[in-house]
């Protein structure tokens, strides 16, 4: 992982960097060996990756942060960070929890073997950040990462290509695994309908252009009520609700990962008057946007 300077902005970008075996686009490693590679005061620090960082929990007890959201992690806790999402990592009572037993695979979104099921997992902007699991699926994926490990461990006695390409298919069925699991509220992840899809996909790359569900609607080919009704059944938030929460997630990633002037912030997304983008993100939030950039430093 190489940090990016950002002048005296909160959050540190990284990218993808194996340091044990440059040439591969995966690592599978403990959250101490993690934890070891960071200082104390740039482990405290939010990061924001350009990669995925998935870790499961097995023993001892802590709190993470993605996207501004503290998440508890216990034995049986599935944590999975996505690309582009700001986290801070585990830690107990502002120090790093190096006693926390987890094992942690980062890898690329080019690596794992790719398919419609995978895409469910890794593509999800609105994908859960971590699964309480229940002892049968703790050990089900234990084992599973199990495997992964001692593939990539192995990886120097082997055939390089032979092992990458199994490694690329056993990071897939770890992903195929994750999209069985429940969600938080105890349901199935349905397999995504195809309005839901398709205006995920669109709302990433327009949301700040666009800000009214009928406008994406009209751009996808379907009435406002269909798609209001597969974002329901997916998330149980209307297409509205969904363009709110991404309008809200980035203008607070901005304002904690930046020093962009408000004023700034309220024009890259999309707002015509900064007194407008103060409304909307106080009314989300609670808090003003200086007052959120304050409480994140």
């Amino acid at each position: 992982m190489a940090m990016v300077g950002m002048g005296q902005a909160l959050v540190i970008e990284r990218g993808y960097r194996n340091p044990a075996r440059p040439d591969l686009r995966m690592e599978v490693l403990t959250f101490t060996d993690l934890a070891r590679r960071l200082p104390g005061e740039e482990f405290r620090r939010v990061h924001r990756l350009d990669f995925h960082h998935l870790a499961l929990v097995h023993s001892g007890e802590a709190t993470g942060m993605v996207d501004f959201v503290d998440v508890p992690l216990r034995p049986g806790t599935l944590l999975y960070i996505r690309p582009g999402q700001a986290q801070r990592l585990p830690a107990t009572s502002g120090n790093a929890s190096t006693d926390l037993d987890a094992t942690v695979v980062l890898f690329t979104p080019d690596f794992p073997a790719r398919s419609p099921a995978t895409a469910r997992v890794t593509d999800d902007a609105f994908g859960p950040a971590h699964w309480p699991l229940g002892p049968a699926d703790h050990d089900r994926l234990r084992r599973a990462l199990a495997d992964l490990a001692a593939e990539y461990n192995d990886l120097p006695e082997q055939d390089p290509e032979i092992t990458k390409e199994l490694l690329r298919q056993l990071l897939a069925a770890l992903l195929l695994r994750i999209a069985r699991l429940p969600t938080s509220d105890g349901r199935a992840q349905a397999v995504t309908e195809e309005p839901y899809r398709l205006f995920r996909h669109e709302l990433e790359r327009s949301f700040a252009v666009l800000r009214q569900a009928h406008e994406y609607a009209a751009r996808l080919g379907y009435s406002l009520k269909t798609l209001n009704r597969a974002c329901q059944r997916a998330t149980g938030r209307t297409a509205r609700q969904l363009i709110d929460d991404r309008v809200m997630l980035e203008a607070k990633r901005l304002l904690a990962h930046t020093d962009l002037p408000v004023a700034a912030v309220s024009a890259r997304l999309g707002f015509t008057e900064p007194t407008n983008f103060s409304k909307f993100f106080t009314r989300e939030s609670g808090l003003t946007p200086g007052t959120f950039r304050d409480t994140q430093r």
